[in-house]
């Protein structure tokens, strides 16, 4: 059973959601005039009515226009007008609906006490019409009820006032859920806008290091070793081109409906040996030692792995005087431990501890659940290690290992 189904919502409820006030208001006069004008013929003992009668029938529909925009003073006002039909001694009937309607209005709305005085004044001219004025004050020859239409009245009442109640407690939660989704959609926004700058930080800042770097080998071999030169600019094309063709891939993720999805895979450990060449170009050396055997992988831990070892060696370049590094990948059953280290010493600025590089690799393992840290390695270098859990997968039989 849907949501709209546990609840009855009255036809004038729903034309105020709509966003029709005037026809909710009409919808409520034609039947309080109808269907009080059917019932008054078989109550004798009433005051028949008139145009007085009808005009304030009327009237409490009227007022059902302003409730939008007072609906305090609303629900007041149609309790007045219903309570004055009530001691005019008209008939009974579905002459109560404005009412009604002006109740449901101010508590969802959140015009709680304004609602239960005015249903409580409107239930003491109640009593005091049925059982305190003496007869002559009285226009009905037959103003008083009955015990059991005084629980039938009482309970009328009680519903009425549940219905309200649950009207507002599901327009709270409605509230509640678009406010949570929001806050989700916000959420994720934030870390897709993270994610995107990490990768271009990723990717620009080691290209940019070593073209830097390359470019400085140039300007000093251009006028005495000219063929080297060339080597050093030839580099900075390569990496130049690379870095543009990642930069689109990863703005590729930004791409509106109908763009074309990128179609160059996200680089994994398995272009580690380009990125150490790349590094050995800039004038690094780097040396990879492999442990352990990687049993199953996934694409989100290759992509980190590749990034925190592309950054600690973009930090040596940037930050150390050392002109060699290790990179250790070490697997386990459960985890890849990735150490990048350097001999040091570090070199101008610092040793590279407390830039966005460093927060980029711990968000990037703490969004696999792992971490990352930098520091001196206790010899006069460097070193970066992170721990990467290894995926879970599922087997034939459901169990995941």
């Amino acid at each position: 059973m849907g949501e709209s189904q546990l609840l009855w919502v009255p036809p004038w409820v729903r034309a105020a959601k709509a966003g029709w006030p005037v026809a909710g208001a009409a919808v409520v006069a034609v039947a309080q005039v109808a269907g009080t004008t059917v019932a008054g013929r078989h109550q004798d003992g009433r005051v028949p009515l008139d145009g007085w009668g009808y005009l304030l029938l009327l009237v409490g529909p009227a007022l059902l226009v302003l409730r939008r925009r007072w609906p305090a003073a609303t629900v007041a006002a149609v309790t007045a007008v219903t309570a004055g039909y009530l001691w005019a001694g008209y008939p009974y009937g579905p002459s109560f609906l404005a009412m009604v309607a002006a109740f449901f209005d101010a508590v969802r709305h959140g015009h709680r006490r304004a609602a239960w005085l005015s249903a409580g004044a409107f239930y003491l001219v109640h009593l005091l019409v049925g059982y305190v004025l003496p007869d002559d004050w009285q226009r009905a020859a037959e103003h008083g009820v009955q015990g059991w239409q005084e629980l039938g009245l009482t309970a009328w009442l009680l519903l009425v006032f549940a219905g309200a109640e649950l009207a507002r407690f599901r327009q709270e939660r409605i509230a509640a859920v678009r406010a949570a989704e929001e806050e989700a959609r916000a959420r994720r926004n934030d870390e897709e806008r993270l994610r995107t700058a990490r990768e271009l930080h990723d990717i620009l800042a080691h290209s940019i290091s070593l073209i830097h770097v390359q470019a400085g080998v140039a300007l000093e071999l251009l006028d005495a070793r000219p063929e080297q030169a060339r080597d050093a600019l030839t580099t900075i094309k390569a990496t130049s081109k690379e870095a543009l063709g990642e930069v689109r891939q990863v703005l590729g993720t930004l791409r509106g409906p109908g763009a074309a999805a990128p179609r160059a895979p996200a680089p994994g450990l398995e272009r580690l040996d380009e990125l150490v060449e790349q590094a050995g170009h800039a004038g690094l050396a780097v040396t990879v030692e492999r442990r352990g055997r990687a049993a199953r992988t996934g694409a989100g831990l290759e992509l980190a792995a590749f990034r925190i070892v592309q950054e600690a060696l973009t930090n040596v370049l940037r930050h150390s005087t050392a002109r060699t590094a290790t990179v250790e990948l070490a697997w386990n059953r459960d985890a890849l431990t990735v150490t990048v280290t350097d001999p040091g010493p570090p070199g101008g600025g610092d040793a590279g501890g407390s830039g966005s590089g460093l927060t980029g690799m711990r968000e990037r393992a703490a969004a696999l659940g792992g971490t990352a840290e930098a520091g001196p390695d206790g010899t006069g270098g460097w070193r970066v290690r992170a721990r990467l859990p290894v995926p879970a997968t599922t087997t034939e039989n459901g169990d995941t290992t």
